[in-house]
């Protein structure tokens, strides 16, 4: 007796199917976003010298590669069509860097430290909300650090928050993007001027041990 053919053709179906599926699909539909802040085309003190800025900390929502967006119902939501070009830490980490470079004159880079000489201050950034939301509004918020070396046991570290908050054309993904970037200029000549909220802490060394104050022998 013949077996039926048809339960044989399945595979070949599948398989055409993916291929037309893919065939359809278009790389160019996936859109692709720069962290790119502006030139602030202001200059201010040097008042960080030299400094490594560690990795920036994002909520989990601008971390990812997406671009996320809060819906009129409170949600945040993002899209797979839109990405972020970089990894969105590391590119938030390198604009942060040049920006406060540029608006400064301080040699500010990224983690880990790449020159001979180590770095004066190490400052760290801690984002809270990093966000476009329902009012067309970018908002940038958390608190920034900057640590003294320690070695001279005279230094000041600081301990600031920030609220930064751009105005959007529109709620889309370049407008997003544009935003973000502005946000990140202003952060920078804050953490620059070293203002903002927050507390100045004075580095204080213990008194170095008397090599030769030995406890009595019995």
């Amino acid at each position: 007796m013949t077996l039926p053919a048809a339960p044989l053709c399945l595979p070949l179906i599948a398989l055409l199917g993916s291929t037309l599926l893919g065939a359809c699909s278009n790389p160019e539909d996936t859109g692709r976003y720069l962290i790119d802040p502006p030139t602030a085309g202001i200059s201010v003190a040097n008042r960080l010298g030299t400094a490594e800025l560690k990795d920036v900390s994002l909520p989990d929502y601008a971390s990812d590669q997406e671009v996320a967006f809060q819906s009129d119902d409170g949600a945040v939501r993002s899209n797979p069509d839109n990405l972020w070009a970089d990894t969105p830490s590391r590119a938030f980490s390198i604009a942060l860097a040049r920006a406060i470079s540029e608006v400064s004159g301080a040699t500010v880079i990224g983690e880990p430290w790449p020159l001979a000489e180590p770095p004066a201050r190490v400052l760290e950034v801690r984002v809270e909300r990093a966000l476009a939301q329902t009012n067309n509004v970018y908002r940038l918020s958390g608190r920034y650090f900057v640590a003294d070396d320690g070695l001279s046991g005279s230094g000041t570290n600081h301990a600031r928050s920030f609220d930064i908050s751009v105005p959007m054309a529109a709620q889309t993904p370049a407008a997003t993007a544009d935003a973000a970037g502005q946000a990140i200029s202003l952060l920078a000549q804050q953490i620059a001027t070293l203002s903002g909220p927050g507390a100045t802490i004075a580095t204080r060394q213990p008194a170095a041990a008397d090599p030769f104050d030995l406890p009595p022998l019995f």
